[in-house]
């Protein structure tokens, strides 16, 4: 089984040029905790999580409005490409300790994995436990 065969195809992204507040309408809207930033030609620039609006523009007493996307996203991404098989996908979540990856195919990003589609893989519960079980162990909010 590939990524493609599991990830979520609606992909919702976001630009990095958008204000902030944009960003968290969208996580709001969609019930979803990280957006990919793409520019135009849909290539990936970054991640934007709820995490990153509340430390890095709301506590920071920053105004969601006028804050660019670009000022607070994480820059370096960890991608997946959507041919690859799933177990590496997994494997690479389990490593990183990340529980969404953004999913690539020719440059362009086409869509997301996070844990819960690898957990709705037919016959992969055991890989999951032991995915679930590693990215837990230190948790990094991502």
């Amino acid at each position: 089984m590939k990524v493609k065969d599991m990830m979520s195809k609606n992909l919702v992204s976001v630009s990095p040029d958008e204000s902030t507040d944009v960003a968290a309408r969208l996580l709001s809207r969609y019930n979803i905790g990280a957006l990919p930033v793409c520019s135009k030609d849909g290539k990936l620039r970054g991640m934007v999580t709820d995490r990153d609006i509340v430390l890095r523009c709301v506590a920071a007493q920053e105004d969601p409005q006028t804050v660019k996307i670009s000022e607070i996203m994480t820059r370096r991404v960890i991608s997946v490409d959507a041919d690859e098989p799933l177990k590496a996908a997994s494997d690479l979540m389990a490593q990183q300790q990340i529980r969404r990856l953004p999913v690539q195919q020719q440059g362009k990003v086409i869509g997301m994995l996070s844990l819960a589609d690898i957990t709705r893989a037919p016959d992969f519960s055991a890989e999951t436990a032991q995915t679930l079980n590693n990215i837990s162990q230190n948790i990094h909010h991502t």
